[in-house]
């Protein structure tokens, strides 16, 4: 397992999900660039230090002995890393404290590290809810793999906290340094929200949810496609997003029972708050979750599934295929999992190797509907 070492601590650090010999690490080298700094500069015994978006805890491992450390990021698979990873370096599990990014950080802070997320939208809310939460000689600094860090990235820097510097580059990564200055209180552009005809509903969209401005082209062509006539099923959204698959489904089957679950706790506070409009106190279950890896094996009739191909910025079908193993393991024999897939992925032939018979229910020139009976 890749080790990570610097001047706070000496680590052991696996990526989340766990994948069996990995070829991806739990840090990259603007981790590594950004503690050496921080180490050369001095950090205080007492400082109380922010960390944003630390993917799978390793900024927050290497400072848990040397600071008080609060993380806030959107993934719930990174927070499953950071507790996994604090376990594994001996740390105390209350070493970090975990704020997701659905709700508010308090502060103050006296240092304020950023690895600069994929969603830039996350990082200027991010940066607005810095407002007031700085202490007076606070330090903020982002930082990236050069490749990863767009000139927008220093531009919100600038507008939300003041004047930005940024470092030499150093094995492909660079920092951006950020000098605080007083600024009127912003008002944040979140969340955004569109309206569809059909189902005829608003939808609330918090800052790192994918197609914030707009219905995504997949879930378009998988609308008009959804499952009927389902009785009392149990039914889940596998990566929920926003719920506008769940919502739609239970606006068609009144009396279906359903389950929403993502990993991004942006999506889940959308997806809750969309569904008390459209649904009022309708029962249902919206959580925060690795998929369907805490679902009672067999409990479930149909799974509805637009899945990710990405996990930040790595592009891949890995996510996808797991969710296919928890869809099966969750299903009762002849329930379904249906999805949306670009064609060219093929996710049929992966269909077929978990479940017993998969189905072509529409098409379009870009997208594919598949049924996949357990």
């Amino acid at each position: 397992m890749p080790i990570l070492d610097t001047p706070f601590a000496r680590l052991e650090l696996q990526r989340q999900p766990p994948r069996r010999d990995d070829p991806l690490q739990a840090f990259d080298a603007a981790d590594e660039y950004l503690l050496q700094h921080l180490h050369a500069q001095g950090l205080p015994a007492e400082a109380r230090v922010l960390l944003l978006n630390d993917a799978f805890g390793a900024l927050a491992c290497a400072l848990a002995d040397h600071a008080r450390v609060t993380s806030s990021g959107d993934s719930h698979l990174g927070w499953l890393a950071l507790q996994d990873n604090l376990q594994r370096n001996a740390l105390a599990a209350d070493a970090v404290a975990f704020v997701p990014a659905s709700a508010v950080a308090e502060g103050p802070f006296d240092r304020v590290l950023i690895r600069v997320p994929k969603t830039l939208a996350l990082l200027e809310e991010q940066l607005i809810r810095l407002h007031g939460r700085l202490a007076p000689g606070a330090q903020v600094i982002a930082a990236a793999m050069v490749k990863h860090l767009p000139r927008a990235a220093g531009d919100l820097l600038e507008r939300y906290v003041g004047p930005v510097q940024a470092s030499l580059a150093v094995k492909k990564a660079r920092l951006l340094f950020a000098t605080p200055e007083p600024k009127p209180a912003p008002r944040s552009p979140y969340p955004t929200r569109y309206r569809l005809d059909q189902p005829p509903v608003e939808l609330v969209n918090h800052a790192n949810l994918f197609c914030r401005e707009g219905l995504d082209i997949g879930t378009r062509a998988f609308l008009p496609h959804l499952p009927r006539n389902l009785s009392d099923a149990r039914v889940a959204d596998l990566g929920c997003g926003n719920g506008v698959l769940a919502i739609a489904c239970a606006l068609a089957n009144p009396e279906a029972r359903l389950t929403l679950v993502d990993e991004s706790y942006m999506a889940v506070q959308s997806a809750a708050e969309n569904w008390r409009a459209a649904l009022g106190d309708r029962p249902v279950e919206i959580r925060a979750a690795d998929g369907l890896a805490g679902q009672t094996e067999s409990t479930l009739e149909v799974v509805l599934c637009n899945p990710p191909f990405h996990q930040q910025q790595v592009v891949g079908d890995l996510l996808a295929w797991r969710m296919f193993q928890q869809a099966r393991a969750a299903l009762v024999p002849g329930g379904a999992l249906w999805i949306v897939g670009n064609r060219h992925l093929g996710y049929h032939v992966k269909l077929r190797k978990l479940f017993s018979r998969v189905e072509q229910v529409a098409a379009t020139p870009k997208f594919v509907i598949l049924k996949a009976i357990r």
